[in-house]
């Protein structure tokens, strides 16, 4: 039986996404590279340890890796600001908690941009357990962050909420159901054939799903 949800939380709690997107599109421009910013959002969601390779090749990660992360830094937290959270994250973190489940909420992004998410949904006072970059050598689509959130949140098996496909590949990687919603910017079918089993439009929606007994067999 399924007695952790994994939580997202960029993209999924709060409306970062495209914030993100626009940081790193600054950041390549930056360093003279002009990546188109739907090729960036396609690859938001995975680490900042994988995403400059995914995005612009091998070569530039190893020669610019670094300096390119500490410029998306620098843009990021001058947007950092105007993220709001969705509609309907708080109560869905109530209800997990009023279901008896652990609540982790799994991000590894940078210890401050977390806590400051964090802030914007009452996740302190809620959550058994939260990641961040400092939690795992290897970011999604890897299965790390899933195996530490479960750790630290004190459950044996969980389900994985996202809304990236690279959320429900660490899911499958790491033998775990995946959900999938769409705040992020990605479609159902992508989601899906990531391996998320059920596909929401948010938090909201979300919610009510998990009260009419989602969960059940999920587990199986």
């Amino acid at each position: 039986m399924i007695d952790t949800v994994i939580l997202d939380v960029d993209g999924t709690l709060v409306d970062s996404n495209y914030h993100h997107a626009l940081a790193w599109s600054r950041a390549f421009r930056r360093h003279g590279h002009d990546v188109e910013l739907w090729r960036i959002h396609r690859a938001i969601g995975m680490g900042g340890d994988k995403l400059v390779a995914h995005v612009t090749g091998d070569d530039v990660e190893q020669s610019e890796g670094d300096a390119l992360r500490e410029d998306w830094t620098r843009e990021f937290d001058g947007l950092i600001g105007e993220v709001r959270p969705f509609a309907g994250s708080r109560p869905l973190l109530e209800s997990v908690k009023e279901m008896g489940l652990h609540l982790v909420l799994a991000s590894s992004g940078q210890p401050k941009h977390v806590q400051t998410f964090l802030d914007l949904v009452g996740g302190r006072s809620l959550a058994d357990a939260w990641t961040t970059s400092d939690d795992v050598e290897e970011s999604k689509p890897a299965a790390d962050l899933l195996a530490v959130a479960l750790e630290k949140g004190g459950g044996r098996r969980g389900v994985m909420v996202g809304d990236a496909t690279w959320d429900a590949e660490a899911a499958v990687n790491g033998g775990l159901p995946a959900i999938g919603v769409l705040t992020g910017g990605f479609a159902e079918a992508e989601l899906r054939e990531a391996g998320a089993v059920h596909v929401y439009a948010g938090p909201s929606e979300l919610r009510s799903a998990l009260t009419d007994g989602l969960l059940d067999g999920l587990g199986d």
